[in-house]
């Protein structure tokens, strides 16, 4: 706490000093109570990131003239369930990032999420949270790769709007000798109204496996879309995750209802895993999930979730209790979660 105050104080401060910039102090908290079965182990727990992701942060920006403006991002995720940081190896490890943006789009810098984790749970309908995350089939297929959801020491250009709905960004990472985190990537999309399709791509280098030749790059594939049609919108989307022979394919299809300040969400997903120690251990999940918004800051949701695993399929919507290999798992969840 005392820490926040200090970061609030100095936002506070920033603040103050121009009337051309701007610093937010922003974040979000998301506490539940579930109960998780694993082939017959169950857990009861209180729980976070449910139905968002918790967390903190300062942002902002200053107009420098002529249409450049520079801007920061510091954000960091946390655990209210337990008051600890979401990861005690960094402070803001959601992201750090400073960026310059003018007419030809933005440049950014520093730790952020890579182009095809944002084209993946922007067309997830639970928004890759929760028991009901479609992150539980994310496969690093045996390597050391570890940019699936973001990339330390990062350079990334986005496309500015005024394209008729065009839409991308372009990543590179470097992986400053470490294996597994050096990166490129690419996403591009078309938004029209109520209409939105994504395609993204991207290669990290890892450490070759044993009896696979020598090969270091590890692959990602996503494919997303979306339309609104006002009573309902529904998304699908597609994930391959690819290292030499071994490769994991990923569907995924949604469809959230709203009714008034609530709404209705509900999705299947599957994994089909193919090559050495990979086939036949595929899975499903079914997910359906309630939110109810008391204000457009405060939410209460429930959720429930099931993995069916095949093989010797492993696939849990969370951890604890540890899981038998083939069996079910199972997950309920209850919670608020808070926006400020």
């Amino acid at each position: 706490m005392k820490k926040l105050a200090t970061w609030a104080v100095m936002a506070a401060a920033a603040a103050s000093a121009s009337a051309q910039s701007s610093v937010t102090l922003f974040g979000v908290v998301d506490v539940g109570a579930r109960y998780t079965d694993n082939g017959g182990q169950s857990v009861s727990s209180l729980s976070t990131n449910g139905l968002s992701s918790s967390r903190w942060g300062l942002r902002g920006s200053e107009d420098l003239g002529d249409g450049l403006r520079a801007a920061f991002w510091l954000e960091a995720g946390i655990r209210p369930d337990t008051g600890t940081p979401a990861d005690t190896t960094r402070t803001f490890d959601r992201r750090s990032t400073a960026s310059l943006s003018w007419g030809f789009g933005e440049l950014r810098l520093g730790r952020d999420k890579v182009p095809t984790y944002t084209a993946v749970e922007d067309f997830d309908a639970f928004g890759d949270n929760g028991v009901a995350a479609i992150g539980h089939f994310f496969e690093k297929l045996g390597t050391n790769v570890d940019t699936q959801k973001r990339a330390d020491n990062m350079i990334s250009y986005f496309l500015p709007g005024g394209f008729g709905g065009l839409y991308g960004n372009a990543s590179v990472a470097a992986g400053e000798g470490t294996a597994g985190k050096k990166y490129v990537g690419g996403r591009i999309g078309y938004r029209d109204g109520p209409f939105d399709v994504t395609v993204a791509y991207s290669e990290t280098q890892v450490t070759p496996l044993a009896g696979f030749g020598g090969d270091d790059k590890y692959n990602v594939l996503a494919v997303g879309g979306k339309w609104d049609f006002g009573f309902a919108s529904v998304l699908g989307q597609y994930v391959e995750n690819k290292y030499a022979s071994r490769q994991a394919d990923i569907y995924n299809v949604g469809v959230i209802v709203p009714f008034g300040v609530s709404f209705v969400r509900a999705s299947y997903s599957a994994i089909d895993g193919k090559g050495p120690g990979f086939d036949p251990n595929n899975a499903k999940q079914y997910s359906l999930g309630y939110v109810y918004n008391l204000s457009k800051r405060t939410g209460l949701y429930a959720t429930f979730a099931m993995i069916d695993n095949d093989g010797a399929a492993k696939y849990v919507v969370d951890g604890n209790p540890p899981l038998p290999a083939g069996k079910k798992s199972t997950g309920y969840e209850a919670g608020i979660r808070h926006i400020f």
